[in-house]
Formats: C-alpha cells, sequence, structure tokens
C-alpha cells in the first residue's frame, strides 16, 4: 500500500492534504495512509493555542480546526504521534490515543495499531532526563513548567514498548534516535546543518530512549523529525541466534511543511491483501497495558520501572500467547477501532475570537469507554479526581531534576537533542533552558542549497553495537554521496517488506535563496502560502 510520511506538520493540515492530493493526480496513484512524526498541533480553539510550549507570537490557529469542527475532512487515514509543540492539553484527553478529528487517530504518549496488516507503533514527545522518570502529573491550565513537561517522554511508556515481542513494521517518534546518524550520508547531513557537527562528533545528538527502543524493537522502518532536515539511514542489527538473516532498520526523517523543503515521502510497503481495511488496535499491546496498569503514576516523584536486580517481585511484563488468546476472547475477536470521536470543546470561530480563553480539564468520552472496554486506568481522569480532592502536590520547581546527585538519571548524559546547538529552524521559546537550548532570535542558518534527491537512499550499513557509538568515516559518508549522486540504493530487507520511494516538496512560485547569512527567525503561517514577500522571509 501506498504510505505518506510527513515531517513536522506544525498544523499546515490544509498543505499537506493538497500535497498528497497533487501528487495522486500527477502520478496516478492512491495514497492508503499518512503517517505524521510529530508537533502536529491538533488546535481546537484559543484556549489549545495558549495551553502550545511556543512564545505568543508564534500562536498561530492554522487548519486543524476545520477539520475537528467537521467542515472539512481528512482525505486520507491519518495517524500522528506529539512532538514538543502540541496542544498538551488536547492530547492529554488521549493518553492511550484516539479520534482527534474524524480520519485522523492520535497513538497516545505511546501506542501499537495495525492497518491492513500493518503493524505501526510509536512515542510521542521529546527526551529530557530531569522528567523522564516522573509520571504524568500535568494538568491544565498548565504553568511555565508544566507547559513543558507535559510532552516529555516517560519511562513508563517506553518500558511498555520494550514488553513488545512481535515483529514491528513501522516506528514513529519525534526525536532521532542518538547515534543514527553514523548509519547514513553524516557528510551530507553536516552539509546542511553545520551546526549539529559538536553533537555529532560527542554523539549527544537525539535520544538515548528512543535507541533503546530502536535496539529492542528492531522495526522493518523508523520514521522521525525534529530536526527540521531529511535524513535516511540503513541499520543491520546484530544477528540473534535464530535467526537466519540479521534484521534491519530502513530509517527517515523528513523536514517540516513549508516550501521547497523535503517534508512528505511516499513509499509502497507491503501489506496483507486479506487484513481489515479498518483501523484496529493490537492485540499485544492491548494485553500489555492491561499487564502494566498498576505500574502507572500520576505524580511529580521520580521513579524506576521494574528491573531484574532482586528488588522487585515481577520485572517482565511482556504477555504470552495465552494472555492474548484470552483478550481476544473477551472481545469476541473484534479489535476495530470504533469511530467514536466526540467534541469536548468549542470550535474555534474566527467571527468571535477569544484569546484570552484558558482551557480547562476535560475527561474524553473515548477515553472512558476504552478503558472501560480492557480494565484500564484513565490517568487524565486519575489526575482530575486528585486535583478536584485537593491531592495535588505543590509545585517544587522540579526539585528533584537531573542537578540532584540523589537522583541519577537512566542515561548518562543529557541528550535533550539540539541541547547545545543553535539550531536556526527550532521555534524560539523565550527564556526556556529546557527545549533545544537557548536559542537566539537571530542565528546563522548555513546555506540550504544541496542535491536533491528522489529516493531515500538506505545506505551505510554496519552492525549496530549496544552504544550505537561508531567512529567517524569520512571516507564511508563520500561513498554514500557516490551512491546518492547515482541514484542507487543499498538496502537491506526487514522482515521481507520492500519499498519504493517517492519525495516531494512544498510546490511553490517561491525563489529559495541559498546564500548565507544572519536571519530572523519567523514562525510558519498561512500567510507565507498567499504573499510573494513573506515567501522570501522566511527563514526559519
Amino acid at each position: 500500500m501506498k504510505v505518506a510520511v510527513e515531517g513536522c506538520c506544525h498544523g499546515e493540515l490544509d498543505k499537506i492534504y493538497e500535497s498528497i492530493q497533487f501528487l495522486e493526480k500527477k502520478d496516478n496513484v492512491k495514497v492508503d495512509l499518512l503517517l505524521c512524526c510529530g508537533d502536529f498541533q491538533a488546535v481546537r480553539n484559543e484556549a489549545d493555542m495558549n495551553s502550545m510550549a511556543v512564545p505568543i507570537k508564534y500562536r498561530h490557529m492554522q487548519t486543524f480546526y476545520k477539520y475537528y469542527s467537521g467542515e472539512k475532512k481528512a482525505s486520507v487515514l491519518t495517524i500522528f504521534i506529539g512532538g514538543n509543540h502540541e496542544a498538551s492539553n488536547h492530547l492529554q484527553e488521549l493518553p492511550y490515543g484516539g479520534w482527534v478529528a474524524p480520519n485522523i487517530y492520535y497513538l497516545g504518549y505511546a501506542g501499537v495499531v495495525k492497518y491492513r496488516g500493518v503493524r505501526i507503533g510509536g512515542l510521542s514527545g521529546i527526551f529530557k532526563p530531569h522528567d523522564y522518570r516522573k509520571g504524568h502529573f500535568e494538568y491544565p491550565p498548565y504553568n511555565g513548567q508544566t507547559i513543558r513537561s507535559a510532552y516529555h517522554v516517560r519511562n513508563i511508556e517506553v518500558f511498555k514498548l520494550k514488553q513488545l515481542k512481535q515483529h514491528l513494521d513501522v516506528f514513529l517518534s519525534h526525536d532521532w534516535p542518538r547515534g543514527i546518524y553514523h548509519y547514513g550520508n553524516k557528510k551530507q547531513l553536516l552539509k546542511m546543518k553545520a551546526f549539529f557537527r559538536p553533537e555529532v562528533e560527542a554523539n549527544t545528538l537525539g535520544s538515548p530512549a528512543a535507541t533503546e527502543l530502536l535496539q529492542h524493537l528492531k522495526p522493518s522502518y523508523w520514521f522521525a523529525a525534529h530536526l527540521h532536515v531529511k535524513f535516511a539511514a540503513l541499520m543491520q542489527h546484530p544477528k540473534n541466534d535464530g535467526e537466519q538473516l540479521p534484521k534491519a532498520t530502513k530509517f527517515l526523517a523528513l523536514d517540516k511543511c513549508l516550501p521547497h523543503r523535503d517534508f512528505l515521502q511516499i513509499l509502497e510497503i507491503e501489506h496483507d491483501t486479506n487484513a481489515s481495511d479498518h483501523l484496529e488496535y493490537d492485540s499485544e499491546w492491548l494485553a500489555i497495558l492491561k499487564a502494566t496498569n498498576d505500574l502507572i503514576n500520576v505524580t511529580s516523584k521520580t521513579w524506576n520501572m521494574p528491573e531484574h536486580n532482586c528488588l522487585h517481585a515481577k520485572w517482565d511484563y511482556s504477555v504470552s500467547e495465552e494472555d492474548i488468546g484470552e483478550l481476544m476472547e473477551e472481545q469476541g475477536h473484534d479489535l476495530q477501532i470504533p469511530s467514536n470521536f466526540s467534541h469536548t470543546v468549542p470550535v474555534y470561530d474566527p467571527a468571535n475570537s477569544q484569546r484570552s480563553k484558558e482551557p480547562v480539564h476535560v475527561i474524553n468520552p473515548q477515553t472512558t469507554e476504552f478503558c472501560a472496554t480492557f480494565g484500564l486506568t484513565d490517568l487524565n481522569a486519575k489526575v482530575k479526581q486528585m486535583e478536584d480532592e485537593g491531592l495535588v502536590e505543590g509545585e517544587d520547581d522540579d526539585m528533584d531534576s537531573a542537578d540532584n546527585p540523589e537522583e541519577p538519571s537512566d542515561y548518562t548524559t543529557d541528550t535533550s537533542g539540539l541541547s547545545s546547538s543553535i539550531n536556526p529552524d527550532e521555534i524560539t521559546l523565550e527564556d526556556d533552558d529546557d527545549d533545544n537550548g537557548e536559542l537566539s532570535t537571530h542565528s546563522i542558518e548555513p546555506s540550504p542549497d544541496h542535491p536533491f534527491i528522489d529516493s531515500a537512499n538506505f545506505s551505510d550499513v554496519r552492525e549496530l553495537p549496544d552504544s550505537m557509538i561508531v567512529s567517524s568515516d569520512e571516507t564511508q559518508d563520500s561513498a554514500n554521496e557516490e551512491l546518492d549522486r547515482s541514484g542507487d540504493s543499498s538496502m537491506t530487507e526487514g522482515e521481507g517488506k520492500s519499498t519504493h520511494t517517492k519525495a516531494v516538496k512544498r510546490i511553490s512560485n517561491e525563489h529559495e535563496n541559498g546564500s548565507s547569512g544572519i536571519k530572523l527567525i519567523k514562525r510558519r503561517n498561512q500567510s507565507i502560502y498567499h504573499t510573494q514577500s513573506n515567501e522570501n522571509e522566511d527563514n526559519e
């Protein structure tokens, strides 16, 4: 089936669907599924906009509200994960996933679903070590700290995903796995994004939690975004006992939705022609959710997942075939996800703007139904109950943060993704030392001029060590560059899946200026697609 993969959406749904429709007509194909890798920005009204961790001047309504209201409907089934610029109050309503609009499905904090036999998993948010071992304690209206911590990855989600035994076809993350840049054309990446070099050389760019999942899950495909650049890589995992061939993961990161940016890729992924055309829950994932339900935490206290270290009576929460069979029996062997979307807040009215509107804590009936069906605890409802009963802990200004020597991080290095680099493509958070470094409002933008590759080249196949620490190899990078120029690609098959790719840039009359210089970071908005002057100014 044809699968479109999108990098950072930033609320530009109209433009993304228009681009897909353009390609369908141009190439006489039909896209079956759209996967979005975060910064989706499912903003329904002004209260949602005030829950986004961006400066006020960058808060724009964009186009999602039209799909939420029913004015428009997504032209293709869309599955997405959360990033670090989201309406966190909206996504918090759906901790286990759910419909944010008809035909648009959110995977939750972490999740696995099936579509036409293709197994798709995902992890929302970005990695920050000082929040990693906390529970999901945040609730709207957020303060200056919780508006950011709300989208930080937690160890409970990674732990749940690590209980999976069955093969995953596709995995989505917003962060890149740390070290992935060693398995593609690193030289070309640093040519396009020179400010990545210090962290690439120190091997601290990206998420170590994502790397842990990559090593464990070994999906056929891994798609990501966040760093606003297209990058492909192929990793061959160490061969396990009993395997005839080692597994391999084809990695692809994409840019954000802007003119002349590589933000969309169409791939052909093998599917089961006898499988349902409806989106389905994954039976193993549901069984894992049930098995780990007692582990949930909705406080800001740090905690560790069960380990085989003599401190826990149980540390393996993976599920057996019997567990899965029992769940299937309970559900009558029907795991089709119900089309039960409903509005939970008023829809944005362009004629009656309410900029000062504050978000409220809402319980979503989709999550209530899901938890009742599978015997799970609604994290959001539990936080709401504690809030109503006055049991929510007072703000402690992160006294148990990464600086506390008594509470070490699960990982030895603070790798937040661009923790020290100046990324002129990232939205600046004023007075924020927590998100992608202290970014200046003026930054040096390296030249974006680079040869456009019509297909993703998954080259530089190496055995994947546990740490993914690989020495710099400029000779191999040069060889990859030659492969890019020749249009050849070296692919290792992952679980028998095959792929054909087509890369897409936004269609625009914009003249792209490739010269370097001092540029003012400007948030994208719809006007950049309407006026030539604004297009020329946008160098975010």
